[in-house]
């Protein structure tokens, strides 16, 4: 297990970029393997999630080259979704993405497959996505009530075309669904109770796949093949949320993070740190598959908020780093709406508050969220990530205002989101000494 010695840092003035977006890569591996020819993917994360995904194609016969820039440049060969009986279970370690969305797709093929994980993936709930697919035709066996892994799924050509209301609002769900209904005869819809992030319907635009949304539906129409495009893959907002939360609280601090992904809806961090206080100031290019840009952050200090209702899933990743801004601002944070929380890598609302009280804040947890007591001085302290890659870099960036040296274990997870962390953590940590 791998250890990280974080200590405090002064005011630091930065400009970066961040690893490739993690939601679009997965995506735009799986359209691209499903379009019918060569595609190539600019800025892909060559993280251990996606990499699941893109060994998972590759056991299943799809063509995918390394075209180098340390393997965030590469060539899919789209092969109309013709994929072959892996033989053997298709591992998805951490990657819930993988996971979910792969079982879209062999929900329409003619073979069975079991879908593994890694210990954490092993506890986390498969009858979201089981329970529509198999309303769809899909047979489709986990472990217990909650459809643990492993996921055995036997698939079928022709699916039928439904209308499904989830009871959360969930890309992964959404776009698992919608991967079906590429092979289903009709058209299939899916309803949120609050809009989830939207880069399945943008991926599908892009590739040329008719789908409509209406209001809190979405919907598209089966026999349809995505047409083999090159892919440009934004920054990650997910990643660069946290040094814009360093450098949001620290006053006279100043960052500049380019070609990042501005997507409205994952852009939920920029609005919550505005309205705490931060000063962000963003440039946005639509000529693409998904907005980027650039956006200028200048540390001002914080000021408490409510976190909660339909902007949750437009920030869900980001909670535990917003919630270090909210132990570093003025004031009592409340955060709620987000039991969604309780089913990640790990349960984040326990960890953080846990994690959080061992810095000096006052944290009250409820079932869906916490209310954070802002403005106490953090101290430096143990921190356990319990396998958590969030959770490791959001206390990473609370040891860089603590008192003391902050000692994260478990770090090696990080590298399933976000390769080259701790290198530009260090380097910060240097630039402020």
């Amino acid at each position: 297990m791998a250890d990280l010695k974080v200590k405090k840092v002064k005011d630091f003035s930065a400009e970066l970029t961040v690893p490739g977006d993690k939601s679009i890569s997965h995506r735009a591996l799986l359209f691209a393997a499903l379009s019918n020819g060569p595609c190539e993917i600019t800025g892909f994360l060559a993280s251990e999630d996606c990499l699941a995904t893109m060994q998972a194609l590759a056991a299943m016969g799809v063509e995918i080259e390394n075209l180098g820039a340390g393997g965030t440049h590469i060539r899919v060969h789209g092969n109309r979704g013709d994929f072959q009986d892996p033989g053997k279970p298709i591992d998805c370690g951490n990657s819930g993405t993988t996971m979910r969305l792969l079982a879209g797709i062999l929900a329409t093929k003619p073979f069975e497959v079991t879908l593994t994980g890694d210990e954490s993936l092993s506890k986390r709930p498969m009858n979201r996505v089981a329970i529509p697919l198999e309303r769809m035709g899909a047979r489709i066996k986990g472990q217990g009530d909650r459809c643990t892994p492993p996921l055995k799924i036997l698939g079928k050509e022709k699916l039928k075309a439904i209308h499904y209301d989830s009871p959360v609002a969930s890309a992964q769900v959404k776009s698992a669904i919608l991967l079906a209904g590429l092979a289903a005869e009709g058209k299939t819809s899916v309803s949120e109770p609050n809009p989830s992030r939207d880069h399945t319907e943008r991926m599908l635009n892009y590739l040329l796949v008719k789908n409509i949304r209406e209001g809190k539906t979405v919907s598209i129409w089966g026999g349809q093949t995505p047409e083999s495009r090159d892919i440009q893959i934004p920054g990650d907002i997910s990643s660069a949320a946290f040094w814009i939360v360093a450098a949001a609280a620290r006053k006279g601090a100043r960052l500049m993070i380019h070609q990042v992904g501005l997507n409205p809806t994952r852009i939920g961090i920029l609005n919550v740190m505005t309205r705490m206080g931060a000063k962000i100031t963003e440039r946005i290019d639509n000529s693409g598959c998904e907005p980027m840009g650039s956006v200028e952050v200048v540390g001002n200090g914080l000021v408490a908020t409510e976190i909660g209702g339909a902007e949750i899933p437009t920030l869900i990743d980001e909670i535990p780093v917003l919630a270090v801004a909210a132990a570093l601002a003025e004031g009592k944070t409340v955060i709620k709406d987000a039991q969604e929380l309780r089913v990640k890598e790990s349960d984040r609302i326990s960890t953080v508050a846990e994690n959080l009280r061992r810095m000096g804040v006052t944290v009250d947890e409820f079932a869906d969220g916490m209310e954070i007591t802002g403005g106490a001085t953090l101290k430096g302290a143990e921190i356990h990530s319990l396998g958590d890659h969030r959770i490791a870099m959001a206390f990473a960036i609370a040891g860089l205002f603590a008192e003391g040296e902050t000692l994260i274990k478990g770090v090696e997870c990080i590298e399933t989101s976000y390769p080259g962390f701790i290198r530009e953590l260090e380097q910060l940590q240097a630039m402020s000494r």
